[in-house]
């Protein structure tokens, strides 16, 4: 063979190998390589707990755990380990979780209810859950065996365009074109933004229609609230203590929303990969929930070695009984740590990267 043609065809050869890994390393990213022990451990003995503690009503108790915002957390920490939501054993409480969020919706203006500083993050949470379950969960099978009258009955995708409404009505009414813990507050911050931002987004991946500029406004906002150094306000020139969680937020909004382009997601995604290896004491469940999504989509590398580490320190968090102690309850802090351990899973569609 030619000396040349030796050359091309090693070229040839290194450039598929190349593009075999670049396809593996893709495919390791969207489906995973196996999900360590460590976490199924973690993540079934959360379930079990969350199971064991539901009330027959779909809720659980306690004044924090009660709001449609903790159900679909809940909800969503019950799909993310792939068991099928239609048979497995999670099935029966996921229906009812789905069912107690439908019952506690406003019928006319689509507003989820829940208690503390107001109802827009219960909105946020409950509207990315039904977004979630939405063409997942069999709407056939949603209220089979309930004793709830059929004319209060909704399907998710009923429930869902009604959340997207309120959503989307709050924001017009909003001058910031964002959101803040009442649908009808003339202010706005990035942390409750953040939650009802990212409750839309599922939605539109769910293929609700949602107009583009709403999503534009709304990523506007984080983009008046991104500072020089990378961080995020939580309002316009207020920081309001130290702000890696409301910067990995805008890191995820960013990415999710398609804006990776733009110099205020170079400087927030910059921001958090500096500040790592940082855990914080104020709201940590909300902190790692956002963490895990913003490093998974900015630095996928960066995103496995925080993991192990995030996996290892609930490991030595998690109770006897599975549960997670928080400030807002054991609910909360149980279904937000399985949420924080979901992309070893990679299922939900919010997950995609």
């Amino acid at each position: 063979m030619h000396r040349s043609t030796r050359i091309t065809a090693l070229v040839i050869l290194f450039a598929s190998l190349s593009n075999e890994s670049v396809r593996a390393q893709e495919f390791a990213i969207r489906y995973g390589q196996g999900v360590p022990s460590t976490v199924r451990m973690i993540c079934e003995r959360s379930l079990k707990y969350l199971t064991a503690t539901q009330q027959e009503n779909g809720s659980w108790s306690g004044s924090e755990s009660s709001g449609s915002g903790v159900v679909g957390i809940c909800v969503m920490a019950m799909m993310a380990t792939g068991e099928d939501p239609d048979f497995g054993p999670y099935a029966g409480n996921i229906r009812k979780a789905l069912r107690t969020i439908i019952l506690h919706q406003d019928g006319e203006t689509g507003l989820a209810s829940g208690p503390g500083h107001g109802p827009m993050y219960h909105h946020g949470f409950a509207t990315l859950a039904l977004s979630e379950a939405y063409g997942v969960v069999n709407e056939r099978l949603l209220w089979q065996g309930s004793d709830v009258a059929v004319e209060d009955r909704r399907t998710i995708g009923q429930a869902l365009e009604l959340a997207v409404r309120c959503t989307l009505t709050a924001q017009k009414k909003n001058p910031y074109k964002a959101w803040r813990y009442s649908p009808d507050s003339s202010d706005a911050d990035t942390t409750v933004s953040g939650t009802v931002l990212m409750g839309l987004l599922g939605a539109r991946n769910a293929g609700i229609e949602i107009p583009n500029e709403a999503i534009e406004n709304a990523l506007s906002y984080f983009r008046l609230n991104t500072m020089g150094d990378g961080t995020v306000s939580y309002q316009p020139a207020q920081s309001h203590g130290d702000g890696i969680t409301r910067t990995a937020i805008a890191t995820l909004v960013y990415s999710i929303g398609k804006r990776k382009d733009t110099n205020e997601y170079k400087l927030a995604s910059a921001f958090i990969k500096k500040r790592v290896d940082q855990d914080v004491t104020s709201h940590p469940w909300y902190y790692r929930y956002y963490m895990a999504q913003a490093l998974f989509q900015s630095d996928f590398e960066m995103w496995k070695a925080w993991n192990q580490k995030i996996v290892e320190r609930l490991q030595k968090l998690q109770a006897s009984d599975g549960s997670f102690s928080s400030s807002h309850g054991k609910v909360y802090g149980t279904g937000m740590s399985v949420l924080a351990l979901a992309l070893n899973y990679r299922l939900l569609p919010v997950y995609e990267r």
